[in-house]
């Protein structure tokens, strides 16, 4: 039979939250909610990542295609100057991960 977290992954939610919010946590559902908290930490490392390959394309083609510099390519830069700070912000956890994040970008 399958479990709601399979069958309905938001019901799921809101009823993991409502068993914390009532302090039964004999009922949670342990094996997934550490499944998914671990999930958003990924995700969120993930993020910075993918801001910071895309920022340091742009740096690269800025720096070496000075003929092609133009709007577009100063605006994702400053944008995702912006988004890798909120991450940042959001998460300041992961500024020690920074290094390894620009060396896998």
């Amino acid at each position: 039979m399958a479990s709601l977290y399979e069958t309905d992954f938001y019901a799921w939610t809101q009823q993991q939250t409502q068993l914390l919010e009532q302090n039964l946590w004999e009922k949670l559902d342990l094996p997934h909610l550490v499944e998914e908290l671990e999930d958003l930490g990924r995700r969120e490392r993930q993020e910075l990542r993918n801001r910071l390959s895309v920022l340091l394309g742009h740096l690269l083609k800025w720096h070496h295609q000075p003929e092609h510099r133009g709007n577009s390519w100063r605006a994702t830069i400053r944008e995702q100057r912006t988004q890798v700070q909120l991450v940042l912000s959001d998460n300041p956890s992961l500024k020690p991960y920074l290094a390894e994040a620009l060396a896998l970008a």
